[in-house]
């Protein structure tokens, strides 16, 4: 992440050895929770669209993003296959949660 601590900012997922972004398609406050707690970053605050940290670069590995928000991993959400997508960077999703994190990446 790359927000204002490491507990905030646009999320980004390692695969098949490089990092990509998540499309902010159906991004909202549930699966904000889910990232925050598997980084161990506390409570969502919110979930953030539309590049709010700044566009990435690369590819953009998830898309359509929905969930429960009672999963325990990112992965286990409803979204598209990996690296399927119908977005452009400017749709990066982002968050920003309460915690200081225990962990660095998802």
């Amino acid at each position: 992440m790359n927000g204002d601590n490491e507990c905030s900012g646009r999320l980004e997922v390692f695969y098949n050895g490089s990092w990509g972004t998540i499309c902010d398609d159906d991004w909202n406050i549930n699966s904000a929770r889910v990232v925050c707690r598997q980084l161990s970053c506390g409570d969502a605050v919110s979930a953030k669209n539309s590049a709010f940290f700044g566009e990435g670069t690369g590819d953009i590995l998830m898309d359509d993003v929905k969930c429960t928000g009672d999963e325990s991993f990112l992965v286990q959400c409803s979204h598209r296959d990996l690296g399927t997508h119908d977005c452009l960077h400017k749709e990066d999703a982002g968050v920003i949660c309460t915690g200081t994190p225990l962990l660095h990446f998802i």
